[in-house]
């Protein structure tokens, strides 16, 4: 049964703020109500000849799952027609062609979609969902001989570029919407910010932005391993450059949660796995079961060092192979193992929850396969929706989840998990939050439980893993503190 769609204070000030702008962003988390509080906007700049159309950009699993749901469950939003342009060329052509209200389509075929439409363009709101799929425009607004303002593409994303094109040409209202803004630092926000206001806050060129607010420090004596730093005085500037345009919305400020608990698992490595550790982060070079594994980098380096770590080094990484959004399909064996140190650990943590479903965030092949391996009727995490539904009813104990295949659009985890367990660790904090948060405070407490979540991270003792959960605890710092900023007085 259909319901009414009643927005909350917080929705009513979005709605309200982006109406005042025309561009703005959104800064709003998991269970602020994004997609309800975009469709309402729509409806109201709809109804005052200030809209006509919107065009929604998102994931794949957004697209498909979270619009056209949302949509189709509240009666005043009902009479709104939604077609979704993913899939075959045929089937996206077909979606177009229908002329509906709202379309929604993934990051990955506007360079497609600006290609077909061939100069039309009937979309005259634009929302991007999950708005760091932008971070990476390059653009700027060029004059020509003739006075004529052209784009002109200077690097970047693809995708990013071919949107920019029609931006502010053929666009009158953009909104972007996202919980995690700069999950890699204040350097995410440039190419966000580039579509609301062209570059007029933050640079008309990245090149403009970097050399006023960053400079590069050297990290060790690799002559490419450099680091982009902020100055200090970045920080306040860019906020209040930001403030005009920018509004934060956190669910924890309206609601009540439980408690977020997380938890440190040392793990130690034998005499071998650590000489091979040690061998691997002096020597760029490790003989391992006669098998010659060399890091022709600093990068490279890392990435076999942080292997090691996990217990396993790949002789060739054809294991898996990942699609855009993380779906891994299975392979060959390509991995020597090192240790099971790790697997140990899990196994322990596995025990102690006693048949609860546990989540297991994993970053390498490698990794992946051996829990399968050692861990009674382990699945992972695939493109297959009976598998997030099985979940769900807690009939899969441990579902393995790639970062970017269980983050944004999935929702319901919470219904039968409160554990999560990260395996592996990656550098990027949005994919590392996203994760968190299918199973967080937040979907709990919207699911009506009042239950603590545990987060657990293996670190193998005297690796980089230790360095890289204060990494991310340095960048979710920035994050908070840039999002604090743009919080109302009021809300």
């Amino acid at each position: 049964m259909s319901k009414i769609w009643v927005p909350r204070d917080y929705q009513v000030a979005m709605r309200a703020f982006a109406m005042e702008t025309g561009r703005w962003n959104w800064w709003a988390g998991t269970g602020t109500g994004k997609t309800g509080a975009t469709i309402d906007t729509f409806l109201c700049l709809r109804m005052f000849g200030e809209a006509k159309r919107l065009l929604v950009l998102g994931t794949k699993r957004i697209c498909t799952m979270v619009w056209p749901r949302a949509i189709k469950q509240f009666e005043n939003f009902q009479h709104l027609t939604c077609a979704v342009a993913v899939g075959t060329p045929d089937q996206r052509l077909a979606a177009l062609r229908a002329n509906t209200d709202v379309t929604c389509i993934n990051y990955d075929n506007l360079p497609w979609l600006l290609e077909v439409m061939n100069g039309e363009w009937p979309w005259d709101m634009v929302f991007a969902d999950e708005s760091t799929k932008l971070k990476n425009t390059r653009v700027s607004i060029r004059t020509s001989s003739l006075g004529k303002q052209y784009i002109q593409i200077d690097g970047g994303s693809r995708r990013a570029g071919e949107i920019a094109k029609v931006a502010f040409s053929r666009v009158k209202v953009w909104g972007n919407g996202t919980g995690t803004p700069c999950g890699n630092g204040l350097g995410d926000l440039y190419g966000q910010q580039w579509f609301i206001d062209a570059g007029v806050a933050l640079g008309r060129t990245f090149t403009a932005f970097q050399e006023r607010w960053f400079y590069y420090e050297q990290r060790g004596s690799d002559a490419f391993a450099r680091e982009l730093k902020a100055f200090p005085h970045a920080d306040p500037e860019i906020k209040a450059l930001l403030r005009p345009t920018t509004i934060t919305i956190e669910a924890k400020d309206f609601m009540d949660l439980p408690p977020l608990v997380k938890n440190v698992v040392p793990v130690a490595l034998s005499k071998p796995a650590q000489k091979a550790y040690r061998e691997m982060e002096k020597e760029f070079f490790l003989e391992w079961k006669g098998k010659e594994h060399e890091a022709v980098s600093a990068g490279s380096k890392s990435m076999k060092c942080r292997q090691i770590a996990s217990g396993a080094l790949y002789v060739d990484e054809s294991l898996y192979a990942a699609d855009e959004n993380g779906v891994v399909k299975r392979g060959k064996t390509t991995y020597d193992t090192i240790h099971d140190a790790k697997i140990e650990a899990l196994l322990d943590i596995v025990e102690e929850a006693a048949g609860a479903p546990v989540l297991v965030g994993y970053y390498f092949k490698s990794s992946l396969d051996r829990i399968l391996k050692a861990v009674p009727k382990a699945e992972y995490f695939d493109d297959n929706p009976r598998t997030l539904e099985r979940f769900i009813r807690g009939e899969i104990p441990v579902l393995c989840a790639h970062p970017k295949s269980a983050g944004h659009g999935i929702d319901g985890m919470q219904e039968s998990c409160n554990t999560a367990v990260f395996f592996d660790l990656d550098w990027n904090l949005e994919e590392h939050e996203q994760l968190i948060e299918r199973i967080g405070p937040t979907r709990q407490a919207q699911s009506g439980h009042q239950r603590a979540v545990f987060i657990h991270y293996l670190l193998a003792e005297g690796t980089l893993d230790g360095e890289m959960v204060e990494r991310l605890e340095t960048k979710a710092s920035v994050q908070d503190s840039v999002k604090l900023a743009m919080k109302r007085r009021g809300l």
